[in-house]
């Protein structure tokens, strides 16, 4: 049975991945084919490269991702990406789709056409990078003279990318809602309103997976958590544990409901 595993945005909340993806290969469970958007991208391609969970959430802790982003002056956004792109070429030398022992795709979106492109040859780390590119934060990021966006925009947990390519779907779902204590700043009322624009677009998702894992705890998380990375592992990797029987159950008898 071939087993895809699609992989949300959600900012620094996508550290969570790391640790639902532990348990499930605790429980003896690979993957064929997988596919990220934004966080879910970068979580995607460390593990199509072969780190292992604890590997990855060390990487992201030690790469002083923040350090490396410089403003930018020409107003389409706060920060640039380019500066990150070397950053982890250090991490995937060979920078290639081709190149990873998982087959991946990566989802951005051509701020252009208003389409979402969907990466899987050729170049790997800034069709990544091009995928995290939030509008408003991050400059639109250049490939090929087209201006790519985060791909959660248009798709943030890219299903239909993968389903026809496997026997069953795991949908790690980072871009969790609940409640919240009251927001008392515009970055967090920016931030709230992206996570309730992106959710209204991916519900419909949800059902497509034979599998949807989606720790509730994260909703006490924001999406520049970062530094409570390890706290954010520990989520995944806890929740998938506790659901572990209805997980093992599920996959035996797709289609199936949400967990």
């Amino acid at each position: 049975m071939k087993i895809g595993l699609v992989l949300s945005g959600g900012g620094a909340r996508g550290v969570a991945h790391l640790g639902v993806i532990k348990a499930l290969q605790e429980m003896g469970i690979g993957f064929d084919q997988i596919a990220g958007t934004s966080a879910g991208a970068i979580v995607g391609a460390l593990l199509a490269q072969g780190y292992s969970p604890d590997e990855s959430l060390k990487l992201i802790e030690s790469s002083s991702f923040v350090r490396h982003l410089r403003p930018t002056w020409n107003r389409m956004g706060l920060l640039r990406l380019d500066p990150i792109v070397d950053l982890y070429r250090k991490y995937i030398p060979h920078d290639s789709f081709e190149g990873l022992q998982i087959p991946l795709h990566v989802v951005a979106v051509d701020l252009n056409s208003g389409e979402q492109v969907v990466f899987e040859k050729g170049e790997l780390v800034r069709p990544v990078l091009a995928s995290c590119c939030l509008p408003g934060i991050f400059e639109p990021f250049m490939i090929n003279k087209r201006q790519y966006v985060d791909g959660g925009v248009l798709n943030n947990l890219p299903v239909d990318v993968i389903e026809h390519k496997v026997d069953c779907l795991i949908g790690s779902h980072c871009n969790v809602l609940g409640p919240r204590k009251p927001i008392t700043s515009m970055r967090g009322v920016i931030e709230r309103s992206l996570v309730l624009a992106v959710q209204s677009k991916t519900k419909d998702r949800f059902a497509r997976c034979s599998v949807l894992i989606e720790p509730p705890q994260l909703a006490q998380y924001t999406t520049t958590d970062i530094s409570k990375a390890r706290d954010l592992f520990r989520v995944g990797y806890q929740y998938t544990k506790s659901i572990a029987a209805d997980i093992e159950k599920r996959l035996q008898t797709p289609p199936i409901e949400i967990v």
